[in-house]
């Protein structure tokens, strides 16, 4: 009987190891095809600092393996964006199994919706945020005053950027399968705007750095994000309401 009950619960464990073995090699696939391209893919990704940069300036290295090791954060940077569809298709159907039937339909939907709107805030982040981030940092040099920035430090705060602003724009996602499942419903996101409001200006201040335009050019996507997940939640957020009109008809 033991055995019995350990078994649903092994099989999740090997299930999981699978899709975790399958989300490593798309990664590695990933990387080992972008490091072919590493010194054109940074280029491109410092591109809006260079832009904004007066010439003659460019970034430094401060240390002899910086620029190697920033090119593999790169490389393997790039390969989890070319990879975010398998990894979000696999944790989908890590997923899929605990729903119903339905519900399960809708995870292909799901997955390339996630896809899009995780590329979409990172082209966001780079298109729109990052020229005039970068703009307002450097508009604090001076003739007595130049900045020197390095290839690590500038991909260390690009890449967080753009992941911040690949998993934010997941929200309306997110709230429209949770009003989907009748977890959420249209009355509760309207009842709360206020409060996402404020979470939406907090969690922008945690992570974007500490200046206002950058955290501004965050919420504000959010915010609109928000209006979205309710107009989704009023279109696909039906479960709810058909348990709600089926009541009265079973008494």
């Amino acid at each position: 009987m033991l055995e019995d009950e350990k078994l649903p619960f092994t099989s999740h464990l090997e299930e999981l190891r699978k899709r975790l073995i399958t989300v490593f090699i798309a990664i590695g696939v990933g990387f080992v095809v972008a490091f072919g391209f590493k010194e054109r893919l940074f280029k491109i990704l410092v591109q809006p600092l260079i832009e904004v940069m007066k010439e003659g300036e460019t970034l430094i290295y401060t240390g002899l393996p910086e620029a190697f090791f920033t090119y593999l954060k790169v490389a393997f940077l790039t390969g989890l964006i070319v990879a975010s569809p398998i990894i979000l298709y696999q944790f989908w159907m890590f997923v899929a199994p605990g729903l119903y039937k339905n519900e399960r339909r809708l995870m292909m939907p799901i997955v390339l919706l996630s896809s899009f709107f995780f590329i979409g805030g990172a082209l966001f982040g780079y298109f729109i945020v990052f020229p005039w981030g970068f703009k307002f940092f450097l508009g604090f040099a001076t003739d007595t005053i130049r900045p020197l920035p390095s290839m690590k430090e500038y991909f260390g705060f690009s890449a967080k950027l753009l992941l911040a602003f690949g998993l934010v724009f997941e929200l309306p996602l997110v709230l429209t399968f949770l009003a989907k499942l009748g977890i959420v419903s249209v009355e509760f996101l309207k009842k709360n705007r206020k409060y996402a409001l404020l979470l939406f200006f907090a969690g922008a201040a945690i992570l974007t750095p500490p200046d206002v335009i950058t955290q501004v050019m965050m919420a504000l996507p959010l915010m609109v994000l928000y209006e979205i997940s309710i107009i989704g939640a009023r279109i696909f957020g039906k479960k709810k309401e058909t348990r709600k009109e089926a009541e009265p008809e079973a008494g």
